[in-house]
């Protein structure tokens, strides 16, 4: 099957899981007020999926020992059996297990897909290439959240799972079908163990993982809060948060749209520092735009579209610092994310209703001038 058609499923298949993994933000209040719990219980919850990720590569790595295609289809599997579980019996306990097994899902998944199109896939073009899949992030803001939000406002907060559960039972098939079991472009590993060792002594790949830290953490601490913001600012319901996440959306489709025009061009390292630089400087100007609505709006459109180029220009860069283990590398950078995350969800709660909004943007702004430091180190 042409590598053209494999891309429009994979883009597929990762907006539907970045639909039900990123609900959670904009409807973080909805999800607590219908679970009956307080935002911040819920918010620690949110937060604890993400130190999962710390754990990813004792996942992830199966996939340069068993094939990308058998990644992929675990992963797949068990997203739809973790969604499925709450469309079965919604609760705040099957919602809180399905949060962290939907992740692990989504750790199996991503990294056996990144690693695939990195073995197939030239250097040059790979940031092409990767970009088209990661649409799946803005996918999720521009039509998937929107369509929760309608499902959650018409039906209840769990409406969105049996739908989430079909789709993954459909993708299942679709991947199952379309990825070869033979792939002469992937040599087997003996065990993880080895790669584990030589991506934690390789110091290029250890400064690439810092990246994704200190960046996810800048995006968290806006992430997790922005609903919550626009709700306390602007007294925003339901319906219109799902259009505010659906601007969000456009945001990172212009992000990775810019990635497919320039990243290969200027080089991973120089686009990767200008986006964190850039990244940097709008999460300063978030707490000046949003004294409106609209100024708002305006604001996390250039948050997100800065954030969103920072990731995307970084994941081709990272399928090359080790070649030989390509899949275990992009794990360690899932959990650079995962943990980045857990830290930004951490505090942004306790920073936002402590000091307010200005000082959750501030650290955002901080975060991001931590990363540009460690891309010096990765690019030495």
């Amino acid at each position: 099957m042409k590598l053209r058609t494999q891309l429009t499923v994979f883009t597929i298949v990762r907006t539907v899981f970045n639909t039900a993994h990123r609900m959670m933000y904009p409807f973080l209040g909805v999800f607590a007020r219908g679970l009956g719990v307080d935002i911040t219980t819920f918010s620690l919850v949110v937060s604890s999926r993400s130190f999962i990720g710390m754990f990813a590569p004792f996942v992830s790595s199966i996939s340069d020992q068993r094939g990308r295609k058998f990644g992929m289809l675990a992963g797949i599997t068990i997203f739809t059996l973790a969604v499925g579980l709450v469309a079965v019996a919604p609760s705040f306990i099957t919602l809180s297990i399905a949060l962290v097994f939907g992740l692990i899902g989504k750790f199996l998944f991503d990294p056996a897909m990144q690693a695939y199109l990195g073995d197939r896939v030239p250097y040059n073009r790979r940031g092409l290439a990767l970009s088209v899949t990661e649409i799946g992030w803005s996918l999720a803001f521009i039509g998937g959240i929107p369509l929760m939000g309608l499902l959650i406002a018409k039906f209840g907060w769990s409406a969105p799972f049996p739908l989430l559960a079909v789709l993954g039972v459909g993708l299942f098939i679709v991947i199952w079908k379309m990825i070869p079991r033979e792939d002469p472009h992937h040599e087997p590993a003996d065990g993880p163990w080895a790669n584990f060792r030589t991506v934690l002594t390789h110091k290029s790949a250890l400064a690439g993982i810092s990246v994704a830290l200190w960046a996810s953490a800048a995006n968290e601490m806006v992430n997790l809060i922005f609903g919550v913001w626009l709700e306390d600012r602007f007294a925003l319901k339901i319906a219109a948060l799902g259009a505010a996440s659906a601007v969000i959306g456009i945001s990172e489709l212009g992000g990775e749209g810019l990635v497919a025009l320039f990243t290969d061009r200027l080089g991973k390292p120089r686009a990767l520092a200008l986006g964190l630089t850039a990244s940097a400087i709008s999460s300063l100007a978030l707490p000046f735009l949003g004294r409106t609505e609209v100024g708002a709006l305006i604001g996390l459109f250039f948050f997100y579209i800065t954030f969103e180029f920072v990731m995307v220009s970084h994941v081709p860069m990272m399928t090359e610092v080790l070649p030989g283990a390509r899949a275990t590398v992009m794990s360690f950078n899932i959990t650079g994310h995962s943990i980045g995350r857990g830290i930004g969800a951490l505090l942004a709660t306790f920073v936002y209703h402590s000091f307010g909004f200005p000082v959750v943007a501030g650290l955002a702004m901080f975060f991001n001038l931590i990363g540009l430091l460690a891309l010096r180190r990765m690019s030495k």
